[in-house]
């Protein structure tokens, strides 16, 4: 607590000292698209699209066939959430499983963990996010200077655990090159009105001759945030308390760079909705047994509820450490034939515990490495390509009351190849990957799978300023330790866990269809998609117990098909005007019925205007009723959102700087998320606004 309340201090002082030095405008710390030089204006809406860092080949998102997105800039400054399912959430075909203020994870296409690969600059994070919905991905927003989303057969080099997309997480940790001036930094500190939020920012990064170094530290304290025409006037457990630092230094030379950084990061949050009435509750069979509730007073469950944590708070919280090495390099021209190798690797020491009352009922552990070393060939016969290796271990426990899954060991070994052809209009892509995992659990058998994924595209550069791609792939992805050997009762999603160690590979069977236009007045792209899963494997619930269910991890094919867009008119150099959506629909094949907790379709409008120093925008979306539910779910209402921004360039000196205000849910509606596990009980956020400024000297 001490900590956070030094480093917000710190966030705050930064930001004052950097304003006292003074400063043109724009107050973001990433690297941003080139202003296009036709256009006088500052915030020109036409921009020179950046290169995606999460692609081997240094191609931009115009230019590949998948679809790719990528927050950053104000935009990303603006939107920032406590977690990283709530930044994203609204980017077209971009969702999250909200899971009350502490944790939400990205949801792509209806698809989120084990299928949505979450990477810091393309190693995988490593932490326990994957297993539950509760469970916080360890990657701080507030620190990051990017964030790509890559949806198709882009995402298929990150393996199997990105079948449905992958999350690159871009941050400054290891630099990459040495400060021009010597050094430079970013401030920034924030307050939210729906939930007391303070928060703040502070990074450096310094450097002379060959060597570079960053420091950096971030925090943030909310209380349980307010929600409207709800029984309580706020929702509890929904607290949130973070603190994250990095220490990171890099040898930089004229090839290329070697770096390594270490993160650590502290928080402490609430598990809203979690509920201790059911633990009596057993399979019978493909049955709930809960007769231990026969009489059963559910205001006092084995003393679980009688005593309040600490800080007045009554719900159990998860208190989370996670400390972890990153280790980055990049050779130029270090073979004949090859013109770069290009090292990404990452060693996480993950834990987490749940406790009530200060009493850990379970302790969560995830101790592993992901790493990837992929070398370009120079150009072959017309031919530009990648080949990579990349290995990972992870061993996992969970120990206490809620040890509903064995301690495992997941290896997974993978070698991928991708190679890139112009000829005339087309631009051509091919990619192959071979992985082999081995999983292995205490007291239970040892599961091997071979899953083997390729993927073709091609995009058609038809005339100047459009382009339409087709992309097709088949991707395969092993089962997860937990859909393997779950066993026991999981009181943060209300459900008890049945694995099957006899599950085998699901495969994807996916065609897209993209139109794009990067040029004039009119920007933005379409994309359709339909994927077809062989044994598909999900959670099938089996029986419900009031609002406990039993769930097996079952296979069965299904499909999901989705169209998702975004077209921005530019009507004037200061004022343009964006429209944009997604649908998807996913389905078990013959009478399955639909699949569980898929996001309902989203349409809506924005507005965005700049004039001197000053910036805004307004949105309107509508999230419609999620009528297509699965068995024991219900409906979910539809809700209309109303956001607004308003941004206040200063220019005072050697410091550019940012002040702004941004609103959100202004009609403070009621509004549910179906994509979450508790979409009946934890309802979003009610009206926020929130104030910042952000420095960068």
């Amino acid at each position: 607590m001490r900590l956070q309340t030094l480093l917000l201090s710190a966030a705050g002082a930064a930001v004052l000292s950097g304003l006292a030095l003074a400063g043109p405008a724009l107050a973001e710390d990433v690297v941003q698209p080139q202003k296009s030089q036709a256009d006088p204006h500052d915030h020109a809406t036409e921009v020179e699209e950046v290169v995606v860092r999460a692609l081997p080949l240094g191609r931009t998102g115009h230019d590949v066939g998948s679809h790719v997105a990528l927050l950053s800039g104000d935009d990303l400054v603006h939107r920032r959430q406590s977690t990283l399912g709530d930044t994203l959430s609204g980017i077209p075909g971009v969702s999250s499983d909200t899971f009350g203020g502490g944790a939400s994870r990205p949801v792509v296409r209806g698809q989120a963990s084990p299928r949505v690969k979450v990477l810091s600059e393309g190693a995988g994070l490593m932490d326990a996010s994957e297993v539950s919905p509760d469970h916080a991905i360890s990657g701080e927003p507030l620190l990051m200077e990017g964030i790509e989303i890559l949806r198709g057969p882009a995402a298929l080099l990150y393996g199997g655990g990105a079948i449905g997309g992958a999350v690159n997480l871009l941050d400054k940790k290891v630099p990459t090159r040495v400060p021009a001036n010597g050094g430079e930094g970013v401030a920034e500190y924030r307050r939210g009105s729906v939930d007391n939020e303070e928060a703040g920012v502070v990074g450096l990064t310094a450097g002379a001759g060959n060597f570079a170094v960053r420091v950096e530290a971030a925090a943030r304290k909310a209380d349980d945030y307010k929600v409207p025409g709800w029984d309580e006037p706020r929702l509890d457990g929904s607290y949130n308390e973070t603190s994250t630092a990095t220490l990171g230094g890099s040898w930089i030379g004229a090839r290329g760079y070697l770096g390594a950084a270490y993160t650590e990061q502290t928080s402490r949050y609430g598990l809203a909705g979690h509920a201790h009435e059911f633990e009596g509750c057993h399979p019978d069979g493909d049955h709930l047994h809960c007769d231990s509730h026969d009489g059963h007073d559910h205001g006092s469950h084995d003393g679980h509820d009688a005593e309040e944590g600490e800080d007045g708070h009554g719900v159990p919280e998860v208190r989370l450490k996670s400390r972890r090495v990153d280790l980055r390099g990049e050779l130029r021209d270090p073979l004949p034939g090859i013109e770069n190798i290009r090292l990404r690797a990452g060693y996480t020491d993950y834990e987490h515990s749940e406790q009530e009352g200060g009493v850990v009922s379970t302790t969560f552990t995830n101790e592993g490495y992901d790493g990837r070393l992929e070398a370009q060939h120079k150009p072959v016969a017309g031919f530009k390509g990648v080949v990579g290796l990349q290995l990972s271990k992870s061993d996992f426990a969970a120990i206490g009351e809620e040890s509903f899954l064995a301690p495992s060991t997941t290896k997974n070994t993978g070698l991928f190849v991708m190679e890139e052809y112009e000829i005339g209009l087309w631009h051509l892509e091919g990619a192959l990957r071979q992985e082999w995992q081995e999983a292995s659990a205490l007291g239970l058998p040892d599961v091997k799978h071979k899953p083997f994924s390729l993927s073709g595209s091609a995009v058609w550069h038809f005339t100047p300023g459009w382009s339409g791609a087709l992309s097709l792939s088949r991707s395969q992805r092993a089962p997860s330790a937990q859909e393997l050997y779950a066993d026991g009762v999981h009181l943060a999603t209300n459900t008890y866990e049945i694995g099957d160690a006899g599950l085998h590979v699901e495969t994807a069977n996916a065609v897209e269809l993209t139109l794009r236009k990067n040029e004039g007045p009119l920007t933005g792209s379409v994309s359709a998609y339909h994927y077809v899963y062989d044994d598909y494997i999900f959670a099938r619930t089996l029986d419900q117990f009031e609002d406990f269910r039993l769930i097996r991890y079952s296979q069965a094919d299904a499909t999901f098909t989705g169209v998702e867009g975004e077209l921005t008119q530019r009507f004037t150099p200061w004022l343009s005007g964006t429209v944009f959506g997604d649908y998807v629909r996913g389905e078990l094949k013959g009478a399955g019925g639909n699949l569980p907790r898929i996001p309902a379709a989203r349409a809506g409008v924005r507005l965005e205007a700049f004039h001197g120093p000053w910036s805004g925008d307004v949105e309107y979306a509508r999230t419609f009723k999620q009528a297509d539910i699965a068995a024991f779910e219900t409906e979910t209402p539809g809700h209309d959102m109303v956001n607004a921004t308003l941004a206040y360039d200063v220019d005072l000196g050697p410091v550019r700087s940012q002040i702004f205000l941004r609103g959100t849910n202004l009609l403070d509606e009621t509004a549910f998320n179906h994509a979450s596990f508790l979409a009946e009980t934890a309802p979003l956020r009610g009206r926020n606004l929130s104030v910042g400024i952000r420095a960068r000297f």
